[in-house]
């Protein structure tokens, strides 16, 4: 899934279904990060809506990017974004270039120790 960008969120307030909507998950999900993370605080409206502006779309982004793409687990994400080293698409392409560089070479020196 691409990441989602600051200028693409016109609206002052989203509602949760439609955060949930923009992520392809369920709302389920978007109030429970709301309580496992800490970053995220919303809005909630008279009647107990939730509101999320822009910048909180941009957090559950982040959290969607390093639960759901890079594949970490929620203490793995918590102490990522609070150490504000969330990896971005680039870094991440960089990152695993060397892996597969890495892993490459190491398989080359297996061939040859077997030969």
């Amino acid at each position: 899934m691409e990441r989602i960008k600051e200028k693409e969120l016109t609206k002052l307030y989203y509602s949760i279904g439609e955060v949930a909507e923009m992520f392809n998950v369920n709302t389920s999900l978007i109030r429970f990060w709301e309580k496992e993370f800490s970053s995220i605080k919303l809005k909630k409206n008279k009647k107990g809506n939730r509101l999320f502006t822009p910048k909180d779309i941009l957090k559950i982004d982040d959290i969607y990017h390093l639960v759901k793409t890079l594949g970490y687990t929620l203490d793995g994400a918590k102490k990522a974004m609070k150490s504000n080293s969330s990896i971005t698409s680039d870094e991440t392409k960089n990152v695993n270039q060397e892996v597969i560089l890495r892993l490459e070479k190491i398989k080359e020196k297996l061939i040859t120790l077997k030969s």
